[in-house]
């Protein structure tokens, strides 16, 4: 009955772990105490923001800066103009999307064409699955993934050359963040006869898309390393015994008139605004200029590689 004290059960029994017997164990009082500033975004795990902090952290092939054959990040092309594009040019690919009941033109059966001849496999998929896949980009109903691109280590370019029996030519870009100049470089340095190019693994283009298109194929053939350091590396090519020849507008040798043009080389061309920094100019030997009129500030980095790599290529024949 109500108030009864001794039915069993209705009295709490010390010892239990229920509630607070005795005290509180000073729970309360560290309650109370203030836990500090809130941190930010990027250090609270599990935030989207920590985990995007905690991928750009992260080598690209999970190996860490020195590892070997570091590969890129994989890209998707959206759009059809922009597929055929990237068909035309021989860009890898990984797969390709098609929608499902897709209006047919000219450009998708153009599409079509070539993943026949390429063997590459098509996808059909619904429009929603494209339109997760291409982030909400506007497909039109085609869409192709490309493969990491898997860089050289630049002692591999030396191998290169080694292999072909012949002087090493070498193509640094500092500071070139346009894909299309880079994809023009590696396309001059594979008409000229250079043996790879290096690029910086920060602040520099990378063998995307674009720089696949623009090299019109000779990214399959011309190797494409990445540098954690560039001017330590090119302090390594030195001690290799490669001349390190840079590229710039005040330089106090025209190229066309370089005496070391058929020893091993290394060339190194700055970006058209701010060209070679500081420290990449001081790893240099010697810097060339290329004689352009009065009234042209500069020459951009594909157009200023191709014609120094040509007037390199006529000395060494």
């Amino acid at each position: 009955m109500a108030g009864n004290q001794r039915r069993r059960g209705a009295v709490r029994k010390s010892g239990t772990k229920k509630g607070a017997v005795v005290g509180s164990g000073g729970q309360r009082r560290r309650g109370l105490e203030g836990k500090g500033p809130t941190p930010a975004a990027e250090r609270r795990p599990g935030h989207p923001k920590a985990r995007r902090a905690a991928a750009a952290r992260k080598p690209a092939d999970g190996r860490g800066s020195a590892g070997r054959g570091r590969t890129g990040t994989a890209e998707t092309v959206a759009g059809r103009n922009a597929v055929v594009e990237a068909l035309r040019a021989g860009v890898p690919v990984k797969a390709l999307y098609v929608a499902e009941r897709i209006d047919s033109d000219d450009r998708v059966r153009e599409v079509l064409k070539i993943a026949a001849e390429r063997g590459l496999s098509v996808l059909e998929a619904p429009r929603a699955e494209l339109d997760r896949l291409t982030a909400g980009v506007v497909h039109q109903g085609v869409a192709l993934t490309v493969p990491a691109y898997k860089y050289a280590h630049p002692d591999d370019l030396l191998a290169v050359a080694h292999d072909a029996g012949e002087p090493p030519l070498i193509v640094a870009l500092d500071g070139v963040t346009d894909p299309r100049n880079l994809g023009a470089v590696v396309r001059s340095a594979a008409a000229f006869g250079a043996h790879g190019v290096v690029i910086p693994e920060r602040r520099s283009a990378g063998m995307s898309v674009g720089a696949w298109k623009t090299s019109a194929g000779a990214a399959a053939r011309t190797p494409v390393a990445r540098a954690t350091n560039l001017a330590r590396q090119l302090r390594a090519y030195a001690e290799a015994g490669l001349f390190v020849v840079g590229l710039a507008g005040d330089g106090t040798v025209d190229v066309s008139e370089l005496e070391v043009a058929t020893e091993p080389l290394c060339l190194v061309v700055g970006s058209e605004g701010a060209g070679m920094s500081r420290i990449v100019t001081q790893a240099c030997d010697v810097v060339v200029r290329i004689s352009i009129a009065r009234g042209v500030e500069s020459l951009n980095a594909g157009v200023a590689a191709g014609i120094a790599l040509y007037e390199i290529a006529r000395a060494r024949r």
